[in-house]
């Protein structure tokens, strides 16, 4: 199949909604995955960056998943299990777990301890990041303490991970906290397809000219031996987008131009979203039989020059139904929350759109858990980590709602930044009144 070649166009919500009973009984399962017994993690070194006094555990569960776990020298009581950020492609390594731990410090210097497994299957795998995560939970109870609360903590792709195991295993967690995070399902890595489909019209060099033709839909071929620096030097080659403005030639400026007022991205960001239209996208296609879940068929691109033209001439591919099927059952939510869930996002987040914030409201008001959720949102660009500031009142709001039954507000949790934070104020960022559009106004719709 050539780039450009489809068949009748694919309609993705009807797709969505014939398989939402297959979704969300993976959602909710009538059988729970079987848990083994676990061995007791060991005590290591703290890498540098966790607080003084910390006592660090280490380990590899039975599902061969690394994990972590930092007991704060004055305990309060909390456990925050971490659902990290990705994915990350390829075997996974023991080393992501200090990347994490020294990136959320901030837990353990607010008392709580901190758990986090790397999950024991890299790329794109949400349901068995969910059970490594549950799993990690039963080691620190079964092996380190027993917490008051246990707080859920998702993280960019992390959350989705996170709201797959609040929905799997309710009874585990007291609330749960979504940080930067994926919480609208499938749709919000439409526009990382949309970016691969106008790059190709515009630049022809992914693939080339001379280079067998493939349906985008699928990333990359499994054999292709294209490296991440090689892709970077194409989009380079075509655009100009690592040179100043004043050296791009027109051509490279327009499509440029193009591609930031259609995908609604910054420059920075466009190698980085044709990377995962490439690696990412192909890893999602591998682990579902070689079918594409994600397609172009239907979306209508507007904010060029000329966009009769350019809906005319991107190369369009449809999502395959079996692979959206299986996709959605791995990865999908409900908004099935038996918890308080509070969640914060940069505004300007290029990696994430804020707008995903939406769909996370409107799902959990449709499960009739509207009330059950606080959303804020802060002023900044910034995708992994919004400034050790943000989080403390995030956590204490969380837990005072959870406790105490003192559900917080965006402007309360404003405040209490302000209070935490008063010999620094321009540290907190929140923006008390900031409404999310829907995810539709900044991803064409399919």
């Amino acid at each position: 199949m050539s780039p450009s070649s489809s068949t009748r166009p694919f309609n993705l919500a009807l797709a969505l909604a014939s398989v939402g009973l297959l979704a969300g009984c993976a959602v909710q399962p009538t059988v729970q995955p079987t848990f083994p017994p676990e061995a007791a993690p060991l005590a290591q070194a703290c890498p540098s960056g966790v607080p003084g006094g910390a006592r660090c555990l280490r380990g590899q569960d039975s599902a061969t998943s690394h994990y972590m776990i930092v007991m704060p020298a004055q305990w309060s009581g909390v456990l925050v299990v971490h659902a990290h950020g990705g994915p990350a492609l390829g075997p996974p390594q023991a080393s992501r777990n200090v990347e994490d731990i020294q990136r959320w410090a901030i837990t353990v210097r607010e008392g709580h301890a901190w758990a986090g497994s790397v999950f024991r299957q890299g790329g794109f795998a949400v349901t068995t990041a969910a059970e490594d995560t549950e799993r990690v939970r039963r080691i620190f109870i079964n092996h380190v303490a027993k917490p008051r609360r246990t707080l859920l903590h998702g993280q960019s792709w992390g959350a989705m991970v996170a709201t797959r195991a609040a929905e799997m295993f309710p009874e585990s967690w007291d609330g749960m906290l979504l940080t930067s995070g994926v919480v609208a399902g499938p749709a919000t890595y439409d526009f990382r397809i949309d970016m691969r489909a106008i790059y190709q019209h515009l630049c022809g060099n992914h693939p080339r000219p001379d280079e067998p033709a493939y349906a985008l839909s699928i990333g990359l071929p499994a054999d292709s031996k294209l490296t991440p620096d090689e892709l970077a030097n194409r989009v380079d080659e075509c655009l100009g987008v690592r040179k100043p403005a004043t050296q791009r030639t027109p051509a490279q400026a327009q499509k440029l131009n193009t591609i930031v007022d259609v995908v609604k991205v910054p420059e920075s960001s466009v190698i980085s979203h044709v990377n995962w239209g490439t690696y990412t996208l192909r890893d999602v296609v591998g682990k579902n039989g070689g079918a594409g879940p994600f397609g172009n068929a239907g979306a209508r691109y507007i904010g060029s020059a000329d966009d009769a033209a350019l809906n005319a001439g991107v190369p369009r591919f449809k999502a395959e139904a079996g692979a959206v099927a299986r996709f959605v059952a791995d990865v999908d939510h409900r908004g099935r929350f038996g918890m308080p869930v509070l969640s914060t996002h940069g505004i300007g987040d290029s990696t994430v759109f804020v707008e995903g914030n939406d769909t996370l409201r409107q799902r959990m008001v449709a499960a009739g858990n509207g009330d059950r959720l606080v959303q804020t949102f802060v002023r900044s660009n910034e995708h992994s980590y919004l400034g050790d500031a943000t989080y403390p009142p995030l956590f204490e709001a969380l837990l005072n709602w959870v406790e105490k039954g003192q559900k917080p507000s965006p402007a309360s949790v404003a405040q209490r930044c302000l209070q935490l934070r008063a010999a620094q104020p321009a540290d907190c960022r929140f923006v008390p009144d900031y409404q999310p559009q829907p995810l539709a106004t900044r991803i064409p719709p399919r």
